[in-house]
């Protein structure tokens, strides 16, 4: 049995865990939205500490954002991130974890089999949703190109879904008590 302190840890570790990912180089694009490996801890989130728990966990994440920890990819942070062309992305981040959390949590198959299906929906369809919603509305580029820009980032992110199906398969075998979203 999970107990509120543990959910507590457990939110604040996967909120940190997507801080560090942030210190991998990102790599620049010249839409001002550079590849990063934060998106991988979005869905492990979900992946790992379902709906509610991975939600908080990234409401966490854009909070400190907000009050300007330079917790973003390139050492970005402060309510500036909110207005730039990652703002659907940041803003995402919540949303996709909780999404990524419910499928994982509904669907009753093997674990790293759902884990890379919920996160194929959480950290790829619903975040980019958000994102490209952000990038249109922030920047001078159509509904249509905003699109197009996009879908440049899908190959790395599926990458990030086989991973996240890895970590998950792993933890399942090591500490299947551990996978949260399966309680």
């Amino acid at each position: 049995m999970q107990t509120k302190e543990n959910d507590l840890v457990m939110i604040a570790l996967f909120a940190a865990l997507v801080a560090v990912l942030g210190l991998l180089p990102a790599i620049p694009m010249p839409w001002g939205i550079p590849v990063t490996a934060q998106s991988l801890g979005v869905m492990l989130a979900g992946a790992v500490l379902g709906a509610k728990r991975g939600g908080l966990s990234m409401l966490l994440f854009i909070g400190l954002v907000a009050l300007g920890l330079p917790l973003l990819a390139g050492g970005r942070g402060g309510l500036g991130v909110f207005v730039s062309p990652t703002a659907g992305f940041v803003v995402g981040f919540p949303v996709a974890a909780f999404v990524t959390g419910v499928v994982m949590q509904n669907l009753r198959i093997d674990a790293m089999v759902a884990s890379g299906i919920a996160s194929l929906i959480g950290g790829i369809v619903v975040l980019y949703v958000m994102g490209i919603g952000g990038f249109w509305m922030l920047t001078d580029k159509g509904l249509m190109a905003s699109i197009t820009i996009m879908a440049t980032y899908i190959p790395g992110d599926l990458v990030k879904v086989v991973l996240t199906a890895i970590v998950v398969g792993a933890l399942v075998k090591a500490r299947p008590q551990s996978l949260l979203s399966r309680q």
